[in-house]
């Protein structure tokens, strides 16, 4: 049999690799800068804790690290896998740091993967210098008390507040069942073409392929045949091609918060963060709801499977906005399917729903990160529903003045509802002053265009596409007419029209800017009518964001300390520009408001709150007990917060408001 000679592979325990005397890894300075976050560690974390909880049999593989030797033969240099052990041994640090008092024989046993067994002052992986003395500080326990940001810190300092000296053999436990595959190249070997190979070739993992296959991996092989049959293949069928769609938007509702769609597996890292176990007592129930919503996602896609014509209809203009409303209209759908709400509910959420989104998009407002506050809304009943669609719906005052002069948005489904044209395939868009005309098009049959000034011609041209330009007008008539002046279309094509509205036409004899405008004023009031806003006093919410809907970004992005213009705390302004200010403000807050809550949400997070400063870096005293540390990442700050709000029941009443740089970050 042939062998290899460049590549030597070996599955080997993780932590006996990095305990081995002679293992010391060097990073080259090629390698990008450590990048992992607290989300990433978190997740390292909650592995780590599972994986102790089982059996010796069972370990925990986190994939392939790629080393070479170097030309002293002594160090290895890390081609890929740096973040994973860097991040193994930040936690393996903190873990340490702990228990060096509490448990002097576990206190070796960790020293030995972090130090060398020649020199205890050098660490087993050495970063390159420019971001050395950083890792060492934290790993040798040398800081000094200046403020900093690296990542190094963020992630000791997550792992440091989540590991006490109690907890310390069930994660030392953990950690001693990780297993790699340990690749080492030659001198021989092409370093660069095996790391591509490793990284760029074949197709990567959906999202919805990682949640298949972690339903799937704990069960026996006769358990995933049935949940495979009964349960996945049910969900493919239903779904099709838009089946990553359909988790992250099952998500959505269930979860009440934004599932990012882009990124590394948000919508899979989201869905493990909601089931972090499955075994086959609980995926039953699970599934059986997957499956029940799969099917409800299904009808969405093709609304022609719902036998109940109004039904169908609506579902139909939902699907005019894409597929942003779909978690709401799935959870209502749901609630009425299962008798939980009237047929006339789950219709007038559907119509608020249309409401929101042609009036938004009309004002030129934003119509992303409003459906998961709507799902939360929901979980309170119809009235808080409500309440939610009317602060964001923008107000008749407000779209009467901008149907007079804007580009009628989705003006097929407009102009159908409104001239009562179900099926609007067979019937063209008419632009009754066309949006380019002709030198010798006319008005009214006396003047052509060319003789019209050159305002009124401007004058013309930015009504063209407005709302009492538009109608719709059958396909072959259409065509009959198409580029011909007014007079002509009129006895061509409006009065052999079968839409009212299009006939109608036929009692004004000219056409012009006047005409369009009173026609505006008439179809307006109609528009108004159909897509209306629920029937609450006016607010005004100045493009306010719930802060449940703010967006998490990692690490300190560019900007970040001007990302707020204000923060609506409760009906108080605060001139709070940043997260981490917001951050400090709420604990500070519930620190005083609610101090049992914000002791229960630390007691259930491992902090930020502790009544020590038991590590270095950036506290700030809530008193001459109690101390809350600074020193996280920016996504993490965002995250307590939010967290923090919501256990303290107020999170519904705090708000931010996005400065220009926020927005576009």
């Amino acid at each position: 049999m042939a062998t290899a000679t460049n590549v030597e592979a070996t599955a080997v325990n993780t932590i006996e690799w990095l305990s081995a005397p002679a293992t010391t890894i060097v990073v080259p300075v090629y390698q990008r800068q450590y990048r992992w976050d607290i989300g990433g560690c978190e997740r390292l974390l909650a592995d780590i804790r599972a994986v102790a909880h089982e059996d010796d049999t069972h370990r925990h593989f986190i994939g392939s690290i790629l080393s070479a030797q170097d030309a002293s033969e002594t160090d290895l240099i890390l081609i890929d896998g740096q973040q994973r052990i860097t991040t193994l041994m930040l936690l393996v640090a903190a873990l340490h740091h702990a228990v060096r008092d509490a448990d002097p024989t576990m206190a070796a046993e960790l020293e030995r993967v972090l130090v060398r067994a020649d020199d205890t002052s050098r660490t087993k992986l050495r970063p390159h210098h420019a971001w050395a003395e950083y890792y060492e500080s934290v790993i040798l326990d040398r800081r000094g008390d200046e403020e900093r940001e690296s990542r190094f810190d963020d992630n000791y300092a997550f792992f440091r507040s989540q590991v006490h000296a109690d907890e310390a053999p069930r994660i030392w436990r953990g950690l001693q069942k990780i297993e790699h595959v340990s690749i080492t190249l030659s001198a021989d070997a092409n370093a660069q073409q095996i790391f591509e190979s490793l990284n760029s070739t074949g197709e990567p993992l959906r999202d919805h392929e990682l949640i298949h296959n972690y339903i799937l991996m704990g069960l026996s092989h006769a358990e995933q045949l049935d949940v495979e049959e009964r349960f996945w293949l049910p969900i493919e069928r239903h779904t099709g091609e838009a089946i990553g769609a359909f988790w992250r938007h099952y998500l959505v509702m269930t979860t009440g918060r934004e599932v990012a769609a882009n990124g590394e597996h948000g919508v899979y890292s989201a869905f493990r963060h909601s089931f972090p176990r499955v075994n086959v007592e609980r995926l039953q129930a699970d599934a059986e709801t997957w499956r029940h919503y799969a099917e409800i996602y299904g009808i969405l896609l093709d609304p022609t499977l719902e036998k109940d014509a109004e039904l169908r209809r609506q579902l139909e203009h939902i699907n005019t906005f894409g597929k942003a409303a779909y978690p709401l209209a799935m959870t209502a759908y749901s609630e009425h399917a299962r008798g939980l709400i009237s047929r006339n509910e789950l219709l007038e959420t559907l119509e608020w729903t249309q409401a929101l989104y042609l009036r938004r998009a009309l004002v030129n407002l934003p119509t992303e990160r409003l459906i998961a506050r709507l799902c939360r809304a929901r979980t309170a009943g119809r009235d808080a529903l409500m309440r939610a669609f009317a602060r964001i719906t923008p107000s008749d005052e407000r779209v009467s003045a901008v149907l007079k002069y804007v580009e009628l948005p989705h003006a097929a489904y407009v102009l159908g509802r409104l001239e009562g044209v179900d099926d609007t395939s067979a019937f063209d868009v008419e632009h009754i002053v066309p949006v380019a005309p002709g030198e010798a098009w006319s008005g009214d049959g006396s003047r052509t265009w060319s003789e019209y000034s050159e305002d009124e011609q401007n004058s013309h041209r930015t009504l063209a596409p407005t709302l009492g330009n538009l109608t719709l007008l059958e396909q072959s008539l259409a065509e009959r007419v198409f580029g011909a002046s007014y007079p002509d279309k009129l006895t061509d094509a409006y009065a052999r029209s079968a839409v009212a509205a299009t006939k109608q036409l036929a009692e004004t004899p000219a056409w012009g800017t006047a005409a369009i405008s009173q026609r505006t004023v008439r179809l307006s009031a109609e528009l108004l009518r159909i897509w209306a806003r629920p029937t609450l006093p006016e607010i005004d919410d100045d493009g306010l964001t719930p802060v449940l809907d703010a967006v998490r970004r990692r690490g300190w992005p560019a900007g970040w300390d001007r990302e707020f213009d204000y923060v609506e705390y409760r009906g108080e302004h605060w001139e709070t520009k940043d997260v981490r200010a917001l951050f400090n403000r709420v604990f500070r807050r519930a620190w005083t408001d609610n101090r049992p809550a914000a002791i229960a949400y630390c007691t259930k997070h491992g902090g930020p709150i502790y009544n020590e400063m038991a590590w270095k870096g950036q506290w700030d005293a809530l008193d001459d007990e109690n101390f809350l540390y600074m020193g996280w990442d920016s996504n993490y700050m965002m995250s307590a917060a939010q967290g923090m709000l919501e256990e303290s029941g107020i999170a519904a009443e705090v708000f931010v408001k996005y400065s220009y740089i926020g927005n576009v970050m």
